[in-house]
This record gives C-alpha cells, structure tokens and sequence, in this order.
C-alpha cells in the first residue's frame, strides 16, 4: 500500500471554525494527522492511503476558501501518525504578538529557485524561523539560528538585530512556511527587507529532489513518527532520544513517544 505525507495550511477567514472541524473529522476519515483550525485559517498534517489523501484534498479544496491549496507531499515507509486529531484553537500558529495576521505580508514569497539564488548573495541573511533542536538536526548554509525554544522568543531576537539588518534580505525560512507567514509582516513594519521561502523546507526539498542537499545540510526534523527526513524526503532512521538530549527538551521527547506508542 503506497503511503503519502501530505502538509499545508491556508490563511483564510473561517467563520465557524467548529463546524470546519467537524466537517473535517468525517472527510479525513482512514487519515491520520494533526489539524488546527482556528477563525484565521486551517493547518494540516495528515496522511494514509495514496487514493484516500487525494479524495480528502480534492474535497478540502472545494470548501469555501480553500480552492488552490498548496500541498507537500512526501512517500512514507510507515504511517506516520496512529490516529486523527483535530483541534480548535485561537491561532492556527501562536505568534505571541497581538494582531499579527498571516495575510498582511506584501511581495515576500520567494521559490525554490530564487531562494537558491538568495543563498549565495552576500548582503543576504539567512535567517532559520524555528527551534534550536531543529536547527541542530540541520539546516540551510549560511542559516542563522536564533536560539528559541519556542516561537514566540522569536520576536525578540529579531527586535535585536533589525538595526545591523537594514540594507539587507532577510531571508528566512521553516518547516512548510507557516511561522514565516505569521513574521513576514510584523517584520516589514519593523523596516526590513523580506524574503520567505514559499512552502518552507519541505517544498525546497521536493523541488530539487536530486540535489536539494546543495544548499541543504543535514535533517529536516518532523512533527510525527519518522522524526526527521533526509534531503531526498527520506526516513533516515534518527530517533527522538537523539534529537532532544537537552534537560529542557524533556516535555518534547515524551510527546514525540507518545507519537509512537508502538502500535
């Protein structure tokens, strides 16, 4: 049985988030996954039979606001999740800054290509918008690690740096994009230069599946069973233990277990 990964999200206004989630409940049905809704928008990660993740997105897609919905697929060796869970909360990603929205920013996405063409530009930094264990795993050349344990220290560090980053690209990228579209705004309020990379690492990696490790060094950690990928959107066979040996790690390691009871 051929398995697929499928993640994305979508800034878009939903008026009843608990009826989405519900909906969504019954059309994800034989998927596994985490789901976030919020009256911001829907953030996904799901997966299971080829045939049953193309049914479920072909639907999701002709739900009002969702037509066109950017998906990242990778081929998995296993399920990745032992169930669906789908929540509702006030943010689909918590930023820490009130009013931010995700659909402010202007002109900011970038594609693979130009995001190559980015990294080799000396008045560029490369900015990582995401934890300091998934930085360690690995990691874009050049990138910059800001040092969080959670995204909502991110601010912080950026509001310490805006003055030695005028003149420059910020260009910072995540997992699928999402932190990004929460920053890039506030970031361009603040009188920098943007650049995000469109659709995170996990569209860099299938777009450039044959030498994506160019530019790209070491383990793209993720949210479910396999832990971390390989350039190639490969399982590489990493476990959680090895990713979070910091004392302060310990909550993400018993959530990462609790992810793989065994079953």
């Amino acid at each position: 049985m051929s398995l697929v990964h499928s993640s994305f999200y979508r800034f878009t206004p939903v008026a009843d988030p608990d009826a989405l989630a519900g909906w969504l409940r019954e059309a994800a049905a034989g998927l596994g996954g985490v789901v976030i809704v919020a009256g911001e928008g829907l953030s996904a990660a799901v997966a299971g039979p080829a045939q049953t993740l193309a049914g479920f997105e072909a639907a999701l897609q002709r739900q009002p606001g969702f037509a066109g919905l950017h998906v990242k697929h990778n081929a998995c060796e296993r399920p990745p999740f032992s169930r669906l869970k789908v929540s509702v909360k006030r943010e689909i990603v918590a930023f820490g800054v009130p009013g931010v929205s995700g659909r402010d920013a202007t002109d900011t996405h970038v594609n693979p290509q130009r995001w190559r063409e980015l990294l080799a530009d000396p008045d560029t930094v490369v900015l990582d918008n995401r934890n300091t264990f998934e930085f360690k795993l690995g990691r874009f050349r050049g990138a910059v690690d800001p040092g969080v344990a959670h995204f909502r220290d991110f601010p912080a560090y950026v509001e310490a740096h805006r003055d030695e980053w005028q003149g420059k690209t910020v260009a910072m990228y995540c997992t699928g994009g999402i932190r990004c579209e929460k920053t890039a705004a506030w970031m361009q309020a603040l009188g920098l230069k943007v650049a995000q990379l469109d659709g995170g690492i996990l569209n860099y990696l299938e777009a450039f599946p044959e030498d994506a490790a160019r530019d790209w060094q070491g383990e793209c950690y993720v949210f479910d069973k396999r832990i971390a990928i390989d350039a190639a959107g490969r399982e590489t066979g990493t476990t959680a233990e090895a990713v979070f040996t910091d004392p302060a790690d310990a909550w993400r390691l018993a959530r990462a277990r609790r992810l793989d009871p065994g079953d």
